[in-house]
């Protein structure tokens, strides 16, 4: 009897064993369901958080270093002071710009003849400075609209026998080198009259109005803006003549295919007239505060 029962709780005690060892059974579906949650909503509170400010950068893929190619030597949209700075009204508008896009901003001085192949190399990232608005132009470039008008004038000194464009005919007529000052000039009925049918170009206007003075040419055609600052900035016994060789807008020039970049800098100018800093700026430089364009 002892025998059978010492048998018998032998058994028991070997099942409850078994029991006690075997694997966990898995959990319910809603079991699992809850501790998979918090891990869930992780990572959708990470998907719908909000950019840093270098994601969205990278997002609207604006350049980080905003390099604006100018002619240092065209006031007072762009040009170098005493002090060797660049400054003038297209620096002051591309900064106004840089600041509100949050790219760091660059004045890159550059040979105005080899615009183009500098904007296309990418060694710079905009023409800003004074650039004329043309049909070839905007097929080289992606060009914003018109911020600025202006003319391509005549000047002479003020003691000069020309008066108008018919006496330019047998005279040294002066012109900036791939510019639409020159074009104007070569494209008007006067120009094959001028001194050896051609005109003397200049790598800028400021060495031209310097040989002007010095009587190493007779006249200059270019920017009414230029011609004008320079003249009373510098007090030159100079004169624009009433004729004008045309009329014409300013825009800023962008490499083909670089539409984001344009319409960021077409929106912040017009975030920027809204502010009152467009209307700032033209007053600060014209003593008008209506000379550049808003839209």
């Amino acid at each position: 009897m002892k025998k059978i029962l010492s048998i018998v709780m032998a058994a028991i005690m070997s099942a409850a064993l078994g029991a006690c060892a075997s694997t966990p059974a898995p959990a319910s579906s809603s079991e699992a369901a809850s501790s998979e949650a918090p891990a869930a909503s992780s990572e959708a509170a990470s998907s719908e958080a909000p950019a840093s400010s270098s994601e969205e950068a990278a997002d609207s893929k604006l350049p980080e270093t905003f390099v604006l190619g100018l002619d240092a030597s065209f006031p007072p949209m762009g040009f170098t002071d005493q002090n060797n700075e660049i400054i003038g009204v297209d620096i002051d508008l591309a900064k106004a710009v840089c600041e509100k896009l949050g790219m760091k901003f660059e004045a890159k001085p550059i040979d105005w003849a080899s615009k183009e192949m500098e904007l296309n190399t990418g060694k710079i990232t905009c023409i800003w400075n004074g650039l004329t608005i043309t049909d070839e132009r905007k097929e080289a470039f992606e060009l914003s609209r018109a911020y600025m008008s202006n003319d391509q004038v005549v000047v002479v000194m003020n003691d000069s026998a020309i008066k108008s464009k018919a006496d330019l005919a047998g005279k040294i007529v002066a012109a900036q080198a791939d510019s639409s000052g020159l074009e104007a000039l070569q494209k008007d009925e006067i120009y094959a009259s001028i001194k050896d049918g051609a005109a003397k170009e200049y790598a800028d206007y400021v060495t031209a109005m310097g040989d002007l003075e010095l009587g190493r040419c007779d006249a200059i055609v270019m920017d009414s803006v230029v011609a004008n600052y320079y003249i009373t900035a510098n007090a030159k016994p100079m004169t624009v003549l009433e004729d004008k060789m045309a009329a014409e807008e300013y825009g800023i020039a962008f490499k083909k295919g670089e539409t984001a970049l344009l319409e960021a800098v077409e929106k912040a100018l017009s975030e920027l007239a809204a502010e009152g800093k467009i209307a700032e700026i033209s007053q600060k430089w014209f003593g008008k505060d209506n000379l550049i364009t808003t839209y």
